[in-house]
């Protein structure tokens, strides 16, 4: 009861707060983390594909492992002075862990640029919040990247958060965080960080496997009570949600591009080099700056019915739980 409280608190935390830049985020911890065992390791295994990887394996375990333990050793401590003392602590740390004011805060950035026309300045909010070189986006690409990265991060950065803090606290929420950080600073599949990121790329990809058909099954139901094209976005969801290198990515893309009418995805450049990558739906009218705060209402209304089902569900664990343990109590009486 503790955590669910943790949870709920927390949701509501990041809904107000958001993540100040003038608290330090736990995030920062994680990828200086990240990047010192890189260095680390590299030194250590020699400079071979296989070498790379073991070391890739390593660093994950490394990081994965202190990102669980002191969440977990720090609550366990503040238990021990008073729950009350943990629950605040728990509460904060899942606001943290959530992101769904700031993904709306960075990418409404990138609306108020594109509405005053300046390209440059919209293009520096967007290189905030995306990986691909934004040197060569024009207005719509822009705005496409902006959409694109609020619906992958419906899932990334709220969905996926929720369920595992509804399953493990926030020491299972931050383990969730160290891999998806991992996976944003090594998964490429480019040098140098093909092999040694591996691993990360991998286990991004299993632990958000889940949540990420969760998430797009929630996107579309969030659409459909907003009033948006729920059938075109089961339409698009069904034909198009595989259209990404990753099994995840294109999950809620799929379903945001068919709820708004829009095509997302095609060629980007990463790092100097062009992927080709698939579209995703249908360009029945074309993207304007406007789809950014659509998305927006999106991902907040998922968030909301994201943060009900997990909090149902874990409120009914708790609830079976103890109708277990008084069943025994009474059988053994």
């Amino acid at each position: 009861m503790w955590s669910l409280a943790a949870l709920v608190l927390g949701f509501g935390l990041d809904l107000l707060v958001g993540d100040p830049h003038s608290i330090p985020h736990p995030v920062v911890f994680i990828g200086k983390l990240i990047r010192f065992w890189e260095r680390v390791l590299r030194k250590v295994f020699p400079k071979t594909v296989w070498g790379e990887r073991i070391a890739g394996g390593v660093l994950w375990v490394l990081v994965a492992g202190i990102s669980t333990v002191v969440p977990w050793a720090l609550l366990r401590l503040c238990f021990h002075i008073s729950p009350w003392l943990a629950l605040v602590v728990e509460s904060v740390m899942c606001g943290q862990i959530l992101a769904t004011k700031s993904l709306k805060q960075e990418s409404m950035k990138v609306y108020e640029a594109l509405k005053t026309g300046d390209l440059e300045q919209a293009r520096r909010a967007v290189s905030m919040i995306v990986g691909r070189d934004v040197t060569r986006l024009d207005q719509a690409g822009v705005a496409r990247a902006a959409v694109e990265t609020v619906a992958e991060n419906t899932s990334d950065g709220v969905i996926a958060p929720l369920v595992y803090l509804a399953i493990g606290g926030a020491p299972l929420g931050f383990f969730y965080k160290a891999v998806n950080t991992m996976d944003s600073m090594l998964g490429y599949v480019d040098m140098p960080y093909r092999n040694i990121g591996l691993v990360s790329a991998k286990m991004d990809d299993v632990l958000n496997f889940l949540p990420a058909r969760l998430s797009a099954l929630g996107m579309l139901l969030a659409g459909a009570l907003l009033g948006l094209d729920g059938k075109n976005g089961w339409k698009i969801f069904c034909r198009d949600r595989y259209n990404h290198a990753s099994p995840n990515s294109a999950q809620t893309e799929s379903v945001c591009a068919g709820l708004l009418g829009l095509r997302l995805g095609g060629d980007a450049w990463y790092h100097g080099v062009l992927h080709q990558k698939q579209y995703i739906g249908d360009p029945r009218r074309e993207i304007e700056p406007e789809d950014i705060p659509r998305a927006c209402r999106l991902l907040y209304a998922t968030a909301l019915l994201g943060l009900v089902f997990c909090a149902g569900g874990k409120l009914l664990a708790i609830g079976s739980a103890v109708l277990i343990l008084l069943r025994r109590i009474a059988e053994s009486g």
